[in-house]
């Protein structure tokens, strides 16, 4: 939306010719158009959506991820997701404020201040959103997650190491479970965790299968059927290795941006 738009819209709105709600419609329903590098950015989506758009780095030129992160950054705080390792060297010298987290696969351009606090271990392990991991091949999805909903501003913990081959790891987390507001199951394998914690907890559970595990794991598929199979009532499964999408539907969930 040009400056001229905006500035037409408000003066409206201060002279009593259009009311708050009406300009706020207004203002939601516009999308800024920029063609250069196939681009069709839309910084106004969190006023519709309640959360901005994300940049997927993943297939991008460095070209069209530079000037991505570069047009939404002039209206707000950017989140990149699935960054490689050289994408994350481009966007480093680029945007030098800027924060990676290798792990994870996210780069981010401001945010809240605490989210470089948040990158590092010991994570907090207990918060209206809690992201639980089965094991350490599961953490490059479940750091996804929780390292979104930390963009977000969300209130969000991150307990791991906590699969089905010794459940008794999860005694000393039983309060944070039964506390949360919403649970982020991260599995691969047989993708078993998600029903246990349904059956333990009275949070919802967002079931997230990852592409960890041998032969007929099938790269997640095993992992992914378990969960839909699931008898315990409260789980909604994901997409295999989408925690950004299990982090979404939780802020969502929550009303937090």
């Amino acid at each position: 939306m040009q400056k001229s738009v905006i500035r037409h819209i408000l003066t409206r709105v201060a002279e009593g010719g259009l009311s708050p709600d009406n300009a706020l419609d207004q203002l939601s329903f516009e999308t800024a158009q920029d063609a250069l590098h196939g681009l069709n950015l839309d910084p106004q989506r969190e006023l519709r959506s309640g959360l901005g758009e994300v940049i997927f780095a993943q297939g991008k030129s460095d070209e069209a991820l530079l000037a991505a992160v570069d047009g939404l950054s002039r209206h707000g705080p950017v989140l990149v997701s699935r960054v490689s390792r050289e994408q994350a060297g481009l966007l480093r010298r680029t945007f030098p404020a800027g924060l990676h987290w290798p792990e994870a696969r996210l780069f981010s351009l401001g945010g809240p201040e605490q989210l470089k606090q948040r990158m590092t271990p010991p994570w907090p392990q207990s918060g209206t959103a809690l992201v639980v991991s089965a094991g350490a091949a599961d953490m490059p999805v479940a750091l996804e997650a929780f390292g979104a909903l930390a963009f977000w501003g969300c209130d969000c913990a991150c307990v791991t190491d906590v699969g089905v081959a010794g459940l008794h790891r999860l005694s000393p987390h039983l309060r944070a479970l039964h506390e949360a507001r919403v649970i982020i199951a991260v599995a691969g394998m047989e993708g078993a965790l998600p029903g246990v914690l349904a059956g333990l907890t009275p949070a919802p559970v967002l079931a997230v299968p990852t592409s960890v595990g041998y032969g007929v794991g099938a790269h997640g598929f095993a992992a992914l059927s378990t969960m839909l199979c699931t008898c315990v009532p409260g789980v909604a499964v994901l997409n295999i290795d989408n925690g950004f999408g299990a982090a979404a539907f939780a802020a969502k969930l929550l009303g937090r941006k």
